[in-house]
């Protein structure tokens, strides 16, 4: 049996151990909620806009700059829908700022390496643009030891996702795009399904896939032939691309940082109910090692009044 007070000071750490557990707890449930609202608010329109920018992609059978005014490589959208040959991947990782979420960071750093060894094995380059510490404080070194670079840092986006931060990263990337230096983009995120769990995706933002022949004019992916656009296809095309790449952009951060907290509020209950478990069985190891000395006490009293006597 251990020492009382060694016993006595480890269920006193325990105890403090539990009380910053179970405030994180509460704090990431009362957030959860709110993210959740967020990230189910925002799928339909998603899911809409990416529609919509489909159709719009298969109706127009040639992209051109001419009379397009192009202030911001996003704005490019000729030269961000064109199809080359890839080279060089520029990869979105999206992590946290912050520990203590289970392993919701281990996992989207695990699928990162995963998805750079694999285009290794293909000859391909890989950049990385990483939001959040944790995965820059993790991807660091290992890049450096497989030639991955880290081109971009954010951190502000993932604790408080904005159209306007979705935008900075959209506009990063496309200018890589736009210059030749990444030719596919993606993001590495996690999808929220509910309170308990979620799971990591990898979403390809250009070059476009998914949409149809252009010549396909019965697919649901095309337009109505009804509808009319001023002043051209051309200029709503311009205006609709950089939106389509923010609200993907927006739509990842939302999703992981709803996972996030879900993954957080879940590891923070189990560490709640393990402090809990130890704090019992230490105190039921107090109980019998004060009980044990009380016992030794009162053998080694009656042991001296049973010498005295004789």
């Amino acid at each position: 049996m251990g020492n009382l007070k060694d016993i006595k000071n480890r269920i006193q750490s325990i105890e403090s151990t539990k009380k910053i557990t179970r405030a994180m707890k509460m704090v990431a449930a009362a957030k959860v909620k709110k993210s959740e609202t967020a990230v189910k608010a925002s799928r339909p329109y998603t899911k809409e806009l990416v529609s919509m920018f489909q159709k719009l992609f298969n109706s127009v059978e040639e992209f051109s700059k001419e009379t397009l005014k192009i202030k911001y490589a996003i704005d490019d959208y000729p030269d961000l829908l064109k199809v080359r040959d890839v080279k060089t991947v520029g990869i979105l990782v999206i992590t946290s700022n912050k520990g203590l979420a289970g392993a919701y960071n281990a996992n989207v750093v695990r699928d990162t390496l995963k998805r750079i060894n694999s285009y290794k094995e293909q000859g391909i380059a890989v950049r990385l643009f990483i939001a959040g510490q944790k995965g820059i404080s993790a991807l660091r070194k290992k890049c450096l030891q497989i030639g991955c670079p880290i081109e971009k840092k954010y951190y502000s986006a993932v604790d408080t996702p904005s159209p306007i931060e979705a935008r900075d990263i959209a506009e990063d990337m496309a200018e890589y795009f736009v210059r030749g230096d990444i030719d596919k983009i993606e993001i590495v995120t996690t999808r929220f399904k509910n309170m308990m769990s979620y799971f990591v995706e990898d979403w390809q933002v250009l070059p476009v896939t998914g949409v149809v022949d252009v010549h396909e004019r019965h697919n649901d992916n095309v337009l109505d032939p009804l509808m009319e656009f001023l002043p051209d296809k051309h200029h709503i095309l311009q205006k609709v691309v950089p939106m389509y790449m923010t609200n993907i952009f927006y739509q990842a951060l939302l999703e992981a940082q709803a996972s996030e907290l879900a993954s957080r509020m879940t590891a923070m209950s189990a560490a709640t109910s393990n402090a809990e478990k130890m704090i019992h069985e230490l105190s039921v190891e107090y109980n019998k090692t004060r009980q044990f000395a009380i016992t030794q006490e009162i053998i080694e009293v009656v042991s001296g009044a049973n010498a005295q006597a004789n």
